[in-house]
């Protein structure tokens, strides 16, 4: 006699548990223990949770999150508060945060606070009222610590609940450097960032250190501040355009980021300079339109959609209850050498 075929719930429609139950010829509460993990799915026999794992798979079931969420009054949501949301440094990091939630079947609401210290508490305040669970931030000092669990990307504010993920500045200083005088460069101009920019005076120090133990210390004429919150490549073409008026030779040119390099590879080009015969450009933060600028860039590494995931790992861990949690993670430079930097001109 032909086995009685358990019947498929029909591929047109939304699978629920129920039909997962029915279909496994079980009781929905075992099978929604097994697939939501509750405390009493240990107590099912290890083969009759593989089933129901593999039926759900079969199946094509997926949970409904909305019922969770009242259920266990929770969200499953975290903020995310990034200076903005270009292609550029925050993109980067974004693109590693939504990569590991989504794994997790967590989401994430994204504010932009553009350095604007009332605009980060307006969008805080925003995110509380709509439930989220945590914070990760992007490019940001805070001020004070936030009522969640949080993760600061580029953060060097020490606040009690905030885990710093941070980018070795020393070292990453010493890489260009150490590469610019490698080639020769003893004249090196430095576009300094916005002060606003969380790693900004960080990174000063360490070139201005880095460049002292070279021997060819950072000339107070040679260097420029950005002070536009600007994610463009204006961010570097005017500035460039006033180290050139000021009339200092300089052979090398180190950006505060990808986006001021590429204004300034602008710059000095209708100066009538060539990059790099006249003048190496070195940029930093590794954006995916440096390899494929002319020339491309050469340019310190830092690996920004890692450092997302990083983030959004730490804060997902914290959420579920993890009591120890690290105050501050550093990550390594990587030096990618390119097109724009070449041996320093002689004469």
């Amino acid at each position: 006699m032909e086995a009685k075929k358990k019947r498929r719930p029909a591929s047109d429609g939304v699978v629920t548990l129920k039909a997962v139950a029915q279909h496994l010829n079980l009781s929905p509460g075992t099978v929604s223990a097994v697939l939501n993990d509750a405390p009493s799915a240990k107590h099912i026999p290890a083969h009759t949770r593989e089933r129901i794992h593999a039926a759900a798979r079969e199946l094509n079931y997926r949970p409904n999150y909305i019922a969770q969420s009242l259920r266990k009054k929770r969200t499953y949501t975290i903020g995310v508060i990034a200076h903005d949301v270009g292609e550029d440094f925050s993109g980067l990091v974004l693109a590693g945060v939504e990569n590991y939630v989504r794994q997790k079947n967590y989401f994430f609401v994204t504010g932009i606070h553009r350095h604007n210290p009332d605009l980060f508490d307006r969008y805080a305040d925003l995110l509380l009222h709509r439930g989220v669970e945590g914070f990760v931030t992007v490019d940001l000092n805070l001020q004070r610590s936030l009522p969640l669990p949080t993760v600061a990307v580029a953060g060097h504010a020490s606040h009690e609940g905030v885990t710093n993920i941070v980018l070795d500045q020393g070292k990453a200083a010493v890489l260009a450097i150490q590469h610019l005088v490698s080639l020769g460069h003893c004249d090196i101009a430095v576009i300094r960032g916005n002060p606003a920019s969380s790693d900004a005076e960080d990174r000063w120090r360490a070139v201005c250190d880095a460049a002292a133990a070279a021997g060819v210390p950072i000339r107070p004429q040679l260097t420029v501040q950005i002070d536009v919150d600007d994610s463009s490549p204006q961010m570097g073409y005017p500035y460039t355009r006033e180290l050139l008026a000021r009339k200092q030779r300089f052979t090398a040119l180190f950006a505060y980021n990808d986006i001021a390099a590429i204004g300034a590879i602008r710059a000095l080009q209708e100066a009538g300079l060539q990059v790099p015969r006249d003048v190496s450009v070195v940029g930093f933060d590794d954006i995916p339109g440096a390899a494929f600028h002319f020339p491309s860039l050469t340019t310190v590494r830092q690996p920004l959609r890692r450092m997302g995931e990083i983030a959004a790992q730490i804060l997902l861990e914290r959420i579920e209850g993890k009591k120890d949690y690290p105050r501050e993670i550093a990550v390594e430079p990587e030096l990618v050498i390119r097109e724009s930097t070449a041996q320093a001109p002689t004469g």
